[in-house]
């Protein structure tokens, strides 16, 4: 397909493909420029970005693991038992660590909201 405004022929192009293919491919910045690389991680960063939140991770974070349990629940997945809510977080591919907490819960109970939901899981694993 012709484009009409390129400044180089065809046959160039390829060559310049070739001529970068492995600089492309050894995984290396392909920039001079130190500026134009991505920041990695910072240790602050929140634990979030970096990864699922797990319930025991920090002190008091509820509400850390409350959005982590939305993030896989939903609106839709309540009122439940914790069986429910595990098949749930099975079928959606949550980390272990969540499926771990809510197996700590009380089978009997039954929980409206995700708020509820985490509050229990930390009382369950700060009481464990």
């Amino acid at each position: 397909m012709q484009r009409g405004s390129d400044r180089l022929s065809v046959h160039r192009d390829e060559e310049m493909k070739h001529e970068l293919r492995d600089m492309l491919r050894s995984g290396h910045p392909t920039r001079t420029e130190e500026w134009h690389d991505p920041e990695p991680f910072a240790d602050d960063d929140p634990p979030i970005t970096v990864g699922p939140v797990v319930p025991n991770r920090s002190p008091g974070s509820l509400e850390t693991l409350r959005l982590e349990l939305a993030r896989f629940l939903g609106r839709t997945s309540f009122p439940a038992g914790p069986r429910e809510l595990i098949g749930v977080l099975r079928g959606k591919n949550a980390p272990d660590s969540l499926v771990e907490a809510l197996e700590l819960l009380p089978l009997d109970e039954r929980y409206g909201t995700v708020h509820e939901l985490a509050e229990s899981v930390v009382g369950a694993v700060r009481a464990r």
